[in-house]
C-alpha cells in the first residue's frame, strides 16, 4: 500500500485547525477541486460520520467520493476512509484512506501531518509510484489550502465598507 506523508506548520491553534478539517462542509475551502460535500451524517470529527465529497477532475467532469470517519481523537486524530466498493474506484483501488495528525507546533502554531494510504488493485499496482507523486500533490495542495483558510484573514462587507468610506473623504 503506497503510504505518502506530508507536514507543515501553520499559524494557527490546534482547536482551529481541529475545526477546519473535522467538519466535512468545509473541504471546498481547503481542498482543492472541492466543488461541494453532500449528505453530511454524523457530528464533525466523530467515528462513523460520513459524507459526500464532489470533486471535479482535470477534464471537469463532477466525481463522488464517500468517506466515513473510522478513527477520531478530538483535536489530535482523524482518519477519514473512502468507501470504495461498487464505485468507479474499485477498478484501480482496493482501499484508501487520509490520516491528519495534529501536533503543537510552537507559540500558537500547529503542525500538520496528512498521510495517504492506498492500496492499488490488480495490474494497478504497476502504477504505484505514478500514484504516490499525485498523493504528494494532493496532500500538499491540501496544506496549502489549509494554510490558507487558516491565516489569511477574511475581509467581510462591513470592513469593505469602511474602507471605501474613508477613501471617499480623502
Amino acid at each position: 500500500m503506497p503510504n505518502t506523508s506530508r507536514s507543515r506548520t501553520i499559524d494557527a491553534p490546534r482547536a482551529k485547525v481541529w475545526r477546519l478539517i473535522a467538519d466535512p462542509h468545509n473541504l471546498p475551502r481547503w481542498w482543492s477541486d472541492t466543488l461541494r460535500v453532500e449528505s453530511v451524517e454524523g457530528k464533525p470529527g466523530a467515528r462513523r460520520s460520513s459524507f459526500t465529497q464532489v470533486f471535479e477532475t482535470q477534464k471537469g467532469t463532477p466525481v463522488r467520493a464517500d468517506y466515513r470517519c473510522i478513527d477520531s481523537t478530538e483535536e489530535r486524530r482523524l482518519v477519514w476512509e473512502q468507501q470504495i466498493d461498487g464505485t468507479p474506484f474499485e477498478k484501480f483501488l482496493r482501499g484508501a484512506q487520509v490520516e491528519f495528525l495534529l501536533e503543537p507546533g510552537g507559540e500558537g502554531a500547529t503542525t500538520i501531518t496528512m498521510i495517504g494510504r492506498r492500496s492499488l488493485r490488480g495490474l494497478s499496482r504497476l502504477g504505484a509510484p505514478m500514484m504516490s507523486r499525485a498523493t504528494k500533490r494532493a496532500l500538499d495542495d491540501a496544506l496549502d489550502g489549509m494554510e490558507d483558510a487558516l491565516t489569511v484573514p477574511a475581509r467581510s462587507d462591513e470592513h469593505d465598507a469602511g474602507d471605501r468610506e474613508g477613501m471617499e473623504g480623502r
